[in-house]
């Protein structure tokens, strides 16, 4: 059987201009490793929003990382002032992972 590694994974969908501070507080929180997703669009608390590829103005980016509870845990921590003023979704869950070590 392959063996597999408990790890966090987290998801923060942001508006783009917010993307440079997140990438910097994974660095501080020790997460280097990470995967930026486009989105086109969605329907939130303050309605339908859309991707506008000429402005940008609306523009949303996933921030994907899988990493130990540790590091995520001190992520949530400073990212939590910034959940109500930015409206972020922040999304916390257990993975297993193949390659694990990989994470470390």
């Amino acid at each position: 059987m392959t063996a597999m590694t408990r790890m966090r994974r987290i998801e923060v969908l942001a508006d783009e201009p917010l993307i440079p501070a997140l990438e910097r507080l994974a660095g501080q929180a020790g997460i280097h490793n990470y995967t930026l997703l486009p989105t086109l669009g969605g329907m939130g608390q303050h309605g339908r929003w859309r991707d506008d590829q000429v402005s940008g103005a609306t523009a949303k980016i996933m921030l994907l990382a899988v990493t130990t509870s540790d590091r995520a845990d001190q992520l949530v921590e400073l990212i939590t002032p910034l959940l109500e003023p930015h409206r972020l979704l922040l999304l916390i869950s257990d993975v297993d992972v193949v390659r694990g070590p990989q994470f470390d």
